[in-house]
């Protein structure tokens, strides 16, 4: 890669990010403070990166992001190998987050799918669990498909690019803000 590589992988990424909607953004961290607020939790997935995309949201929202502030109740579906072993092998994998969502979530709790391709079928069977429970759904994906459709009315952040790197970077970005925004909400004096 040469420079005039480099200078145009930079400014390809920079327009994915700035493919990102700020009332969506805005709009996904007002539904997730009010369930917060509410004594409800934020359960999140997604595959690969997406996957590690879910664990660094919920590190931001149990952990903190830039302040001190109470822990927040998160859980990322991807972390328990035990869990998702015995679901892929017992059922499939395609039911490993929604088997989960099954168990863990309660109505009003907010359930985030991640998906680059936005098509992938266990967030997507995961998403529809959640809707029968009557959970809140925010999805970050990248493309259209089965699980921006399922997001609740403004709660799909969408990228607009066809490189899954540069979708997954804009995901990050979108994380970090919502993760301020609610932060901000909860930190002392709020």
């Amino acid at each position: 890669m040469d420079n005039n590589e480099i200078i145009s992988y930079i400014e390809e990424g920079n327009a994915a990010r700035s493919s990102l909607e700020a009332d969506k953004v805005s709009r996904v961290a007002k539904v997730i403070t009010e369930a917060l607020r509410s004594g409800k939790k934020v359960l999140c997935m997604g595959n690969g990166g997406s996957a590690a995309d879910s664990q660094h949201f919920v590190a931001e929202l149990v952990g903190r992001f830039e302040a001190e502030r109470r822990g927040l109740p998160a859980v990322a579906l991807t972390t328990d190998s035990s869990v998702t072993t015995a679901i892929s092998n017992d059922y499939s994998y395609e039911m490993v987050f929604a088997r989960q969502v099954e168990a863990l979530a309660q109505p009003g709790d907010v359930v985030v799918g991640i998906s680059t391709s936005g098509n992938s079928k266990n967030v997507v069977a995961a998403l529809e669990t959640a809707k029968r429970i009557g959970c809140r759904i925010v999805t970050l994906t990248g493309q259209k498909g089965r699980v921006p459709e399922l997001a609740d009315s403004g709660c799909n952040i969408m990228v607009s690019s066809k490189r899954t790197s540069f979708i997954q970077e804009a995901h990050i970005c979108a994380i970090h803000m919502i993760s301020k925004m609610v932060e901000d909400s909860f930190s002392p004096g709020k």
